[in-house]
């Protein structure tokens, strides 16, 4: 049991709850995607969320 949140395992922002864990990398940019993030999966490749609203653009006549 942690001494600072007294739960096990730690309660979401304790400071002795270990880091999340990387679980994909961005094709696009190589950012870690982390246990619990949203997630772009195109074609069976992982793009992080920064990658997908970068590379939106609208379409003009």
């Amino acid at each position: 049991m942690c001494d600072l949140c007294n739960h096990s395992p730690h309660l979401r922002g304790c400071p002795n709850e270990p880091p999340p864990k990387a679980i994909h990398e961005c094709v696009w940019c190589g950012s870690s995607i982390l246990e619990g993030q949203d997630y772009y999966d195109i074609d069976g490749e992982p793009w992080c969320e920064n990658c997908i609203k970068s590379s939106r653009t609208t379409a003009e006549d």
